[in-house]
C-alpha cells in the first residue's frame, strides 16, 4: 500500500495542476459583435475562437447562425437580450417562448449566462422592463430545469456607481431604486452581476488626474492608497472593479460576484487610442485577471474582452469601430496568448 502512495500523490497533483490550467485558460473570453458588413461567417468565427484557444464568448442577440455554429463547440456563452425585446418579455408566455426558441432548441450549446439588457440606464424607457423580464426568463429556465446550469443577469456600466477612493464606492442616488431590486434578485438566484468596465473611457474623461500607465497596467508602483479600506491600487481596472464591489457591500450584497462582461481599448479614433496602447492593455488584462483585485484577492476574475473584430457599422464616436482583437480578415492586430 505504501508503495502506491507516491503515484497517488503524483496523480492528484497532476489533476490539481490541470484544473488550475483550465481555470486560467477560461478566465478571459471575448465578445463577438456583428456590427460590420465585412465580417467572417459565423462558422469561421467559431473556428477562429477554437484555433486561438478562446473558450468563452459573449453575443449580443440569439443569432441563429451563431448558435448553429456553436453546437458541440464546448465554448461557454453569454447571450444577450436586446433592449427592444424587454417589454415583450414582461409577458411570461413570451419569456417561455424565448427560452424554448433560443436556449432549449440548442441543447448542445454551453449557455452560461443570459444578459437581460446591456447598459440599460435608470432613466431609459426600458429600465422598468428589466427586472420583470429577468424574473420571467428565470421562471422559464426553472420550468425547463435549467436554473442550475444557466444564470440570469443584466449587464451594467460604471455610470451607475460613484465615489472615490474605491472604498467609498456607492450606487448613485439616481441608480439606487433601479439597481437595488436587481441585486436582490441576483443574490436570491445565485447569479453574478455583469459589469462592463472600461479604464479607457475613465482615462480619456479625466486625463488631468489619471495617468496613462495607471490605465494600461504599466505603473511601476502604487498609484492610489485607499485610506478607507487600507488597500493599494496599481491600476485603474482594479480601482473601478473594487468601487463596484464597495457599492455592492453598501447595498447589502457583499458576497455577490462580478463578471466583467466587457473591457477593451481601441486601436484608433480618439485620445490614447493606438495599436501600441491597445496591445499593451489587452496583454496585461489577460494576465491580470488570472488573479484577483485588492478587495477580492481570490481569482480568476471572469472577464470578456471587447471585442473580437473591428466593426465598421458601429455607431457613436469613431473609437467604437476599433476595439477588435482581429481585423475582419481574421488577422490578429496583437500578439495575444489566451491559454
Amino acid at each position: 500500500m505504501a508503495s502506491l502512495l507516491p503515484s497517488v500523490i503524483f496523480s492528484l497533483l497532476c489533476l490539481l495542476i490541470s484544473n488550475l490550467q483550465i481555470s486560467v485558460a477560461q478566465s478571459a473570453g471575448v465578445c463577438y459583435g456583428r456590427n460590420g458588413d465585412n465580417l467572417p461567417s459565423e462558422a469561421d468565427v467559431v473556428a477562429l475562437y477554437k484555433s486561438r484557444g478562446i473558450t468563452r464568448m459573449r453575443i449580443y442577440d440569439p443569432n441563429r447562425a451563431t448558435l448553429e455554429a456553436l453546437r458541440g463547440s464546448n465554448i461557454e456563452l453569454i447571450v444577450d437580450i436586446f433592449k427592444g425585446d424587454l417589454q415583450s418579455l414582461n409577458d411570461a408566455g413570451k419569456a417561455t417562448e424565448w427560452v424554448q426558441n433560443n436556449i432549449r432548441a440548442f441543447p448542445d450549446v454551453k449557455f452560461r449566462y443570459i444578459a437581460v439588457g446591456n447598459e440599460v440606464r435608470p432613466n431609459d424607457a426600458e429600465a422598468q422592463f428589466v427586472l420583470p423580464a429577468m424574473r420571467n426568463i428565470q421562471n422559464a429556465l426553472s420550468s425547463a430545469n435549467l436554473q442550475g446550469q444557466i444564470k440570469v443577469s443584466t449587464a451594467i456600466d460604471t455610470t451607475l456607481q460613484e465615489g472615490y477612493p474605491p472604498g467609498n464606492g456607492v450606487f448613485s442616488a439616481a441608480a439606487n431604486s433601479y439597481i437595488t431590486p436587481i441585486i436582490r434578485f441576483l443574490t436570491e438566484n445565485g447569479s453574478p452581476l455583469l459589469a462592463n468596465i472600461y479604464p479607457y473611457f475613465a482615462y480619456v474623461d479625466n486625463k488631468a488626474q489619471i495617468q496613462l500607465p495607471y490605465a494600461l497596467f504599466t505603473s511601476p508602483g502604487v498609484v492610489v492608497h485607499d485610506p478607507v479600506s487600507n488597500l493599494d491600487y496599481q491600476n485603474l481596472f482594479d480601482a473601478l472593479l473594487d468601487t463596484l464591489y464597495s457599492a455592492l457591500e453598501k447595498a447589502s450584497a457583499p458576497d455577490l460576484k462580478i463578471v466583467v462582461s466587457e473591457s477593451g481599448w481601441p486601436s484608433e479614433g480618439g485620445d490614447g487610442a493606438s495599436v501600441e496602447n491597445a496591445g499593451t492593455y489587452y496583454r496585461n488584462l489577460i494576465n491580470h485577471v488570472k488573479g484577483g483585485s485588492p478587495k477580492r484577492k481570490e481569482g480568476p476574475i471572469e472577464t470578456y474582452l471587447f471585442a473580437m473584430f473591428d466593426e465598421n457599422k458601429k455607431g457613436g464616436d469613431p473609437v467604437e469601430q476599433h476595439f477588435g482583437l482581429f481585423s475582419p480578415n481574421q488577422q490578429p492586430k496583437y500578439q495575444l496568448n489566451f491559454s
